[in-house]
């Protein structure tokens, strides 16, 4: 392991995750998941998460430090998923799962809806547009499902026209923002 991130909230608080030093793994720093989650606060506990772009998994794992119901991480680099499986089972948190495929092929799978849906894909695969579409279409989301999304600064990534913004910020050369997923009634 080359590095330790903190949990910042929640059962779990102060808690250390163990990171691998892979190439390309950005963990969200720990400023902008304290900001989520509060923006997240009403709406977090019982929640199904899903961390598509898991990386170090410390979205989920905040989430279920939160009082999520189950959280499911997706990451296809093996030390990673490792990493996130091992810090799940060492913090005892219950209610993770961890799917070690890629974002792409996992929603080509059998889906289940999510009531929040972390997007935070390695910023050089430019796979926004791709997979929120995924999301949107294939029957990830719940309803009123929120889904955060992570990009560069400058990037304005293309989503879905159902996902209406909530809140952004900026850190760094970092955009962060919140989206509601609102269906029209039928």
């Amino acid at each position: 392991m080359s590095g330790r991130i903190r949990i910042v909230g929640g059962s779990l608080r102060n808690s250390r995750l163990d990171v691998p030093g892979l190439p390309g793994l950005r963990p969200t720093p720990e400023r902008v998941r304290e900001t989520l989650f509060n923006w997240l606060a009403p709406m977090i506990e019982g929640a199904r998460v899903l961390d598509l772009c898991a990386g170090t998994g410390a979205l989920g794992i905040e989430a279920l430090s939160r009082g999520a119901a189950s959280a499911c991480f997706v990451e296809p680099e093996a030390r990673a998923a490792r990493a996130v499986r091992d810090n799940l089972r060492r913090l005892k948190a219950m209610g993770g799962e961890v799917a070690a495929t890629d974002a792409q092929g996992f929603l080509r799978g059998t889906a289940r809806p999510f009531d929040l849906a972390f997007l935070d894909p390695p910023f050089a695969l430019n796979l926004w547009g791709a997979l929120a579409q995924g999301l949107e279409q294939g029957g990830w989301l719940a309803a009123q499902a929120w889904v955060y999304v992570e990009s560069p600064r400058d990037v304005a990534p293309t989503l879905p026209a159902s996902w209406s913004l909530h809140r952004e910020g900026h850190a760094g050369e970092v955009r962060f923002a919140l989206y509601r997923r609102a269906l029209p009634l039928s």
